[in-house]
């Protein structure tokens, strides 16, 4: 993978990315470090567009799995979790402004 500063891409455009080879993902970076990943689109680009985004929810949903089990609450009961959706209504409509 061919690494690109983002402020040479965002000057040079598509010079920047001459020298890297077609069909090669590139990751663009800043100043604070990697920012973004520009990758090819070849083929079936509607199934590759869901792919990625099948991938980016699953990583997501791992995250939640993953803070979930941190803070305790990886095993409330259905009950528990009905009680505490009907507290944080009741919160947000004391709160919300009318």
């Amino acid at each position: 993978m061919r690494q690109v500063s983002l402020r040479e891409f965002r000057t040079r455009g598509a010079k920047a990315l001459e020298s890297v080879p077609r069909g090669e993902t590139i990751l663009l970076s800043g100043q604070d470090g990697p920012a973004w990943f520009l990758v090819p689109a070849s083929g079936d680009v509607a199934l590759q567009d869901r792919e990625l985004r099948r991938a980016m929810a699953m990583a997501s949903l791992r995250e939640s799995w993953r803070r979930a089990e941190e803070l305790g609450i990886d095993k409330m009961t259905d009950e528990e979790i009905n009680e505490e959706i009907d507290r944080m209504r009741r919160e947000r409509r004391r709160r919300k402004p009318r």
